[in-house]
């Protein structure tokens, strides 16, 4: 008898959990058999001749709503996050849908084109009409077939530094928008970005939606929302759904408030994205010497047992005129910037890429 066959079959793929090549039969698009050697056939078959077969790359943190405008209006020259905050609030005056969603899909195909098939991307709901985020909306339903695409709800200016933003917010998870976001080091007092984080969790509650946070994301050693996001993810216990993003000032507090906080974020179980291409550019524009590197401490996270992933965060944008989408100039930069160099740790950026991201 004929052995059944496969709609596509990799022979000779080799696993990073593997000695041997190995063959994979995938049908109806997921894969169904892995062994040494399969006797099916596929219907097509491609000889991967020994080469590295990984799952899809999963990109954990972008704002595919400003991908694609560097220069548009200006420059950022100064390369601080504020002023690329400046220029994109001028320029977001003019988005338009078309102008979204073009600027979008262009982005999410030079990463599919480089083994992107799972985005995070962040949508400014600061905006009465809410253009960034309905053009990625439609953008999710219109690549569905090819990449999976999830939207933040992210109130670029803050919560409650702007009359109206709370309300937006809201509107934005009834429109449908998959994660709720928020940047609390950007509001205008300490109390503001601590209402602010709570106003974030009950929301999560109330639409049954995961929590991604724009956390710390500054060189300030006073900045510590971070804790507050545990504290709140601890008391609700809800922490494999909350993401804190950036969190760049915990690289530079005190070693023994550091300690003391690690113990909390293992107690909280939170997610953490670095996003090493962007924050190490960023960050330390006002240091003299020495001058940070602007990075969590990504590495001692992940000896925690934390799940820590990577984000692009930038692709020719206000703030990073660079980028090309591939996850492997992140996960590449990780390795340097974070000083895992050492064989489990250069393995666990490649993970950070792949499994740990799809885990966020």
């Amino acid at each position: 008898m004929t052995a059944p066959t496969y709609n596509l079959m990799l022979r000779q793929a080799q696993l990073r959990d593997r000695p041997e090549p190995v063959d994979i039969g995938i049908e109806a698009g997921r894969i169904a058999a892995i062994a040494p050697r399969l006797p099916q056939t596929g219907q097509q078959e491609i000889d991967a001749a020994g080469q590295l077969v990984s799952p899809p790359f999963v990109e954990s943190h972008i704002h595919l709503d400003s991908a694609l405008t560097a220069g548009e209006p200006r420059w950022n020259e100064s390369g601080t996050l504020f002023e690329g905050i400046q220029i994109w609030g001028e320029r977001k005056q003019h988005l338009t849908l078309e102008d979204v969603k073009a600027r979008a899909i262009a982005t999410l195909k030079l990463q599919a084109q480089q083994g992107v098939l799972y985005v995070r991307s962040h949508a400014d709901v600061s905006e009465p009409d809410l253009i960034a985020l309905k053009g990625l909306l439609e953008v999710r339903e219109a690549v569905r077939d090819w990449l999976t695409l999830q939207v933040v709800a992210f109130p670029q200016d803050g919560l409650y530094s702007q009359p109206h933003n709370d309300a937006l917010l809201e509107e934005a998870l009834k429109l449908g928008a998959d994660v709720v976001g928020g940047i609390p080091h950007y509001e205008l007092t300490r109390e503001d970005g601590v209402r602010s984080v709570a106003r974030i969790f009950d929301l999560a509650d109330r639409y049954d939606r995961l929590i991604d946070i724009h956390c710390d994301e500054i060189d300030d050693e006073q900045s510590r929302f971070l804790e507050v996001m545990a504290a709140a993810a601890i008391r609700r216990d809800n922490g494999a759904r909350v993401t804190a993003s950036h969190t760049t000032a915990f690289g530079s507090y005190n070693n023994a408030y550091a300690y003391k906080l690690m113990g909390f974020l293992q107690r909280s179980r939170l997610n953490f994205i670095a996003n090493p291409l962007i924050n190490i550019t960023l960050q330390g524009r006002t240091d003299t010497y020495p001058k940070r590197r602007g990075v969590t401490r990504v590495k001692e996270l992940w000896q925690a047992g934390l799940n820590v992933s990577l984000g692009h965060d930038c692709v020719q944008d206000p703030w990073y005129r660079f980028g090309t989408g591939n996850m492997l100039d992140v996960a590449h930069m990780a390795v340097h910037v974070c000083q895992m160099t050492g064989g489990a740790e250069t393995e666990a950026c490649f993970d950070m890429v792949t499994h740990q991201g799809a885990q966020t």
